[in-house]
């Protein structure tokens, strides 16, 4: 949604709606799920278990993102920025549906603390964005990066049998892969030591903890 018209009323109620979608409900998706086409699966016990921690904390991913771009777009210099940064929001919305809509299938929820997530995600994109738009579409890109490594090592550990897991996990990783490179076209610098290494612990703690709370 294009939002250069919008008054700083209508952008607060915008920014308020998309909070209240990614923590309390879940937005709509824009675009139909990659595994509505696949035939429902049978997993055992354990297979379930691990597709669903696997999903909840892509799950919790896609919160931060949401936190993360609305922070960004909320302080960002320029108004095409903050356009760029919104229109990524939305693509990275359906991620969020879909990996609901998969935790729903296998019988699970999101995690529990996505509201400190979303808070702390927040913050961070906001603080970026201050900096100035080149260091937050460094941002953006470093951390597209990174999902998309954690991506692929998902799809090592999904089971074998969960291809509706493993079609939108694909497909998340394929939009990650394109928000980096949009990021850096857009004028995006390659964030200075020891900044990358921090963020990659922070998701490492947070992975871990989402994948069981």
């Amino acid at each position: 949604m294009s939002i250069r018209h919008l008054s700083p009323l209508d952008r607060l109620l915008d920014s308020v709606e998309r909070t209240l979608a990614a923590v309390v409900a879940n937005p709509a998706a824009r675009r139909p799920s990659p595994a509505r086409d696949l035939e429902p699966v049978e997993l055992d016990d354990s297979e379930r278990r691990l597709s669903a921690g696997l999903m909840r904390v892509n799950h919790t991913g896609e919160v931060c993102a949401q936190a993360l771009y609305l922070g960004q777009a909320a302080f960002a210099r320029h108004e095409s920025i903050r356009e760029h940064l919104l229109h990524s929001a939305d693509e990275e919305a359906d991620h969020l549906a879909w990996c609901a809509e998969r935790l729903q299938e296998l019988e699970s929820r999101p995690s529990l603390l996505n509201p400190l997530w979303y808070a702390g995600s927040y913050a961070i994109g906001a603080a970026a964005a201050v900096v100035g738009d080149a260091v937050s579409l460094g941002f953006v890109m470093e951390t597209e990066d990174q999902v998309e490594a954690h991506l692929a090592s998902h799809l090592e550990r999904l089971p074998a049998a969960d291809e509706p897991s493993r079609a939108i996990v694909r497909q998340m990783q394929a939009d990650e892969v394109r928000h980096s490179l949009a990021a850096q076209q857009r004028g995006g610098m390659r964030l200075p030591f020891p900044i990358p290494g921090l963020m990659a612990l922070t998701s490492k703690i947070m992975t871990g903890i989402a994948f069981r709370i």
